[in-house]
């Protein structure tokens, strides 16, 4: 299965509904390939933050592959983060973080 080419996608919703956002949203827009990280972080760019009862209902339907949880999990060394922080920072549960630790970091 193709992944959506969301660099059209985004590039559409920015020129047609918020040009005013192209110039905040210009460095996600220069990459070549979005990983799950730059949709998540344009689409709060664009549309901005969200209620807790949306968040909560939208974070059962993300997904993120090796590269992206390795890449957290990278992150959680680098800056020194616990798992409650780096859940908090990339809005996901604590047990999720605890999982990812058990099965990428064996």
């Amino acid at each position: 299965m193709d992944k959506p080419d969301y660099h059209k996608i985004y590039s559409d919703i920015i020129t047609y509904k918020y040009p005013h956002k192209l110039d905040e949203c210009k460095k996600i827009l220069s990459k070549n390939k979005f990983s799950e990280l730059d949709v998540l972080d344009i689409n709060q760019r664009i549309f901005g933050k969200k209620s807790k009862s949306a968040l909560l209902s939208n974070a059962r339907h993300r997904s993120f592959n090796k590269s992206t949880i390795v890449y957290i999990l990278n992150y959680q060394k680098k800056c020194n983060l616990n798992n409650s922080q780096l859940a908090a920072h990339f809005k996901l549960s604590r047990n999720t973080v605890a999982k990812w630790k058990k099965t990428f970091l064996v």
